[in-house]
Formats: C-alpha cells, sequence, structure tokens
C-alpha cells in the first residue's frame, strides 16, 4: 500500500470511527425531541466528500457528470443537469424555456399558470425573465393544483402551467398533461419536495417538458445543498449547461456545433449565451451517487410513518384532517401535513406551540397563500378566484417531520403529546 492509500484510508477509518460514535439521531425518550429533518449522510458521504477535497478537484467535473447520468438513469430521463440548488433548478428551467434559441420559446409578459400553495421560488424565477405567474387555487384533499381551476385561468396570453407536487403527492398528471395538450401548454414540473414520488408507474418529473428536483439538506436525499433539471429534450439539455455556467460551451456534450460556427474563439472562453454561475461541486456529485441507493428506503420509511399516522391521529376525536394521496400516486411524504378541523376546540397556533414546548418541531405547509406574502404586491401577477383552499391552509394547516430517523418511540410521543393536548383542551 502507498503512503498516500495509507494516509487516506487513516482519515476514512477515523471519519467512520468518529460518525460511530457520536451520530446517533434515533429518539431519545429521556431527551425527547423530535426535529423536522435529521441527516440522511454519514461516514460513507463524508468520507466521498473527503475523498474530493484530499484530490483537490472540487469544482463541477467528473463526480457530478457521474451523478447526473445515474440519477437520469434511475427514474427514466434522457439528461440531468445538476445545479447548486432546487431553487437554481427552477430558475435554470423557466430561464431556458425563456431564452431566445429556445424553439417555441416563453416570451416577457407571457402567463404561467402556478398554484397558491406554492415556494417562493417556483414564483420568483417567472418574475425574474419577465413571465406573469397566474395563482389557482388548489385541491383541499390533495393539496395540489386542482385541474378545474387552470381550466378557469386560461386566457388569451397563457402559455405555460407550473405544478407543484406538494409533500411529495403527485399531481394529477392525467388532467394537467390533457389541459395542456389541448390548450397548447407548455408543462413545468417542480418536484423539489418530490423525490421518489410516482403517477401511474413513472417518477414525476417525467410528464413536462422539464422537471426541477432538489438535494437541500431537509429533503428525502440530500447533496446539502444541491438540485437537478431533468428533461428528455436533448436539445434543451445543451441549453442548460450553457445557462448554467457563464453561457460557455464547457460543458456541453456537442461542442463541436458550435466550434464550427465560430472557429475563431478560442474553446475555453466560448460564450454563445447568457448564462448564470449555478454550479455544483464535486462533493455534492460524489455524495449524490452515495445518497442515491439510499433513497427509496428512505421513502419506504416515510411511507410506512404515515401511513401509522393518519390511522393513529384518526381516533384522537375528529379534530383533523390529512391530506389525501392522489389516485394513481405514490406519495414520498417530504413531512406529514395536517389541518386543524374546523370547529375543534383549538387552533392551530395553540397546538403547535404545544408540540414546540414538547420537543416536537413544526413549520407551515410551504409558504401557505403565495398570494397573501407580501412581496407579491410587488410585482405584476394575476389571481384566479378567492384562493380559499390555500388560505385555508396557511390558517389552519402545519406539518411535523417525517423521515428515516423517525421511529416507533417518536411516533408513539408525537401521538402521546396531540392527545394529551387535545384532551387537556376539549
Amino acid at each position: 500500500m502507498s503512503r498516500e492509500s495509507e494516509l487516506r484510508n487513516n482519515v476514512y477509518d477515523a471519519i467512520q470511527a468518529y460518525c460511530d460514535e457520536q451520530h446517533n439521531f434515533s429518539f431519545n425518550a429521556e431527551k425527547p425531541v423530535v426535529r423536522l429533518h435529521e441527516p440522511t449522510f454519514g461516514a460513507d458521504e463524508i468520507n466521498a466528500a473527503v475523498d474530493c477535497m484530499l484530490s483537490t478537484h472540487v469544482t463541477m467535473g467528473k463526480k457530478v457528470k457521474a451523478f447526473e447520468r445515474e440519477f437520469s438513469d434511475a427514474f427514466g430521463w434522457r439528461h440531468g443537469v445538476m445545479n447548486n440548488s432546487g431553487s437554481s433548478a427552477n430558475l435554470l428551467a423557466i430561464a431556458v424555456l425563456a431564452n431566445p434559441l429556445t424553439e417555441d420559446a416563453l416570451k416577457p409578459g407571457d402567463e404561467v399558470i402556478v398554484p397558491a400553495l406554492s415556494w417562493s421560488t417556483t414564483v420568483w424565477p417567472l418574475i425574474q425573465c419577465g413571465l406573469i405567474p397566474v395563482i389557482v387555487d388548489i385541491d383541499p384533499d390533495t393539496l395540489n393544483i386542482d385541474p378545474n381551476e387552470i381550466e378557469r385561468a386560461i386566457g388569451p396570453k397563457t402559455r405555460g402551467v407550473m405544478p407543484v407536487h406538494i409533500y411529495g403527492n403527485p399531481c394529477d398528471m392525467e388532467a394537467l398533461i390533457e389541459i395542456c395538450q389541448r390548450k397548447n401548454l407548455v408543462l413545468i414540473e417542480d418536484c423539489c419536495e418530490a423525490l421518489g414520488a410516482y403517477y401511474d408507474g413513472s417518477a414525476v418529473g417525467t410528464f413536462g417538458r422539464v422537471g426541477t428536483f432538489s438535494f437541500y439538506y431537509s429533503h428525502h436525499m440530500t447533496t446539502l445543498e444541491g438540485g437537478i433539471c431533468v428533461t428528455n429534450d436533448t436539445g434543451l439539455a445543451e441549453s442548460m449547461r450553457i445557462l448554467r455556467a457563464h453561457g460557455w460551451i464547457r460543458e456541453t456534450e456537442n461542442k463541436q456545433v458550435w466550434l464550427d460556427k465560430y472557429p475563431d474563439v478560442d474553446e475555453r472562453f466560448l460564450f454563445v449565451n447568457v448564462g448564470y454561475n449555478l454550479r455544483a461541486t464535486e462533493l455534492q456529485g460524489a455524495m449524490g451517487s452515495v445518497q442515491l441507493p439510499k433513497l427509496a428506503g428512505f421513502v419506504d420509511i416515510r411511507r410506512k410513518n404515515a401511513e401509522w399516522f393518519r390511522r393513529e391521529l384518526s381516533q384522537v376525536e375528529n379534530f383533523f384532517e390529512f391530506q389525501a394521496e392522489t389516485p394513481k400516486g405514490y406519495h414520498s411524504y417530504f413531512g406529514f401535513p395536517m389541518k386543524v378541523a374546523i370547529g375543534a376546540p383549538f387552533d392551530v397556533k395553540a397546538l403547535r406551540e404545544n408540540l414546540e414546548k414538547n420537543g416536537i418541531e413544526t413549520r407551515p405547509i410551504i409558504c401557505g397563500n403565495i398570494a397573501l406574502q407580501p412581496a407579491m404586491a410587488l410585482y405584476e401577477h394575476r389571481t384566479v378566484g378567492n384562493l380559499a383552499h390555500a388560505t385555508d391552509v396557511m390558517n389552519r394547516g402545519f406539518s411535523f417531520g417525517n423521515h428515516q430517523a423517525i421511529d416507533a418511540d417518536a411516533r408513539n410521543y408525537i401521538l402521546e403529546k396531540i392527545a394529551n393536548f387535545v384532551r387537556h383542551v376539549s
């Protein structure tokens, strides 16, 4: 064994020993805490990242490209373009669809329909590219965009629909595809909360022209930060590789077409389009390759936890409403969302305060009705209807953690604290 290999192995062994001793994220009844998320990564991922650092090859390269291929192959896309966050994935997806070199590109002033229950960076890229968000209401059961509201919202300037698979619950893609095909609208899937989710046997993100995913720390799997755009359109993928990094051709798969067109410009600094710097690092690519094989197991735990919570919490009077899994859908449960029922003898604020006091972290369901967020008043947009269902989620909804570290003891602790609270206030 070379001295280099010996030193590396010593580092890897030390990291493994540290994680074995210090990384225990299971529920501790003596110090009860149930966080919104616990790390999905351990010594394998840390060592993969450290290996990049030790090699000094840290900027986007072979490991990112390998992960792009692995992720795409796992779920059935021709192309994956990794970037530095799920929010950047949304930005890149919209930017490429609004780019002058894209066939039938979206143009400033065009409208794109989005659900009221969404995340800020579903909407901001539309505004940043000169497009007009059209905000519609959700189905109160699935919490996803309501196809009937999409129909109501379509006008002469409507060019696209950008659904969000809320908390990993697939949208009614059959209905959305039918509308988009009939009305000649581009479909962009925001799957940032929906890693490991399927509709009718196909992964979410395979139905639109572009799909986006997030690998943020608190998601189903992680590269700490990180995201990816997926597509079956080779031209679109090549354009995203250009836009992702400065507008140059360095990461394109077919450089020759540009070299033939511009033979007098040094190919290392040949800029053919507008660009950002949304690149991922080799550390992120390496972590993704280790995390990806674990994803299905993480989702299986989440689904089993969710089934248990629905069954057990439904027996705590009739004070709660739960998100319904979409027919034909395979829900991956980013968290466990629920609403306090109308007429309950307590409100969601009181329940959340009680849970937080007992060490159970909670959060709103995304950002509630995005149309009610103050930043929206600064930018042109259109709302359709009163968005009552999204506002209702904002007023009565919340979620708590549902991740790979939630075990039977944690589940029982959550149930106990909710049941005790209900008994106390009833």
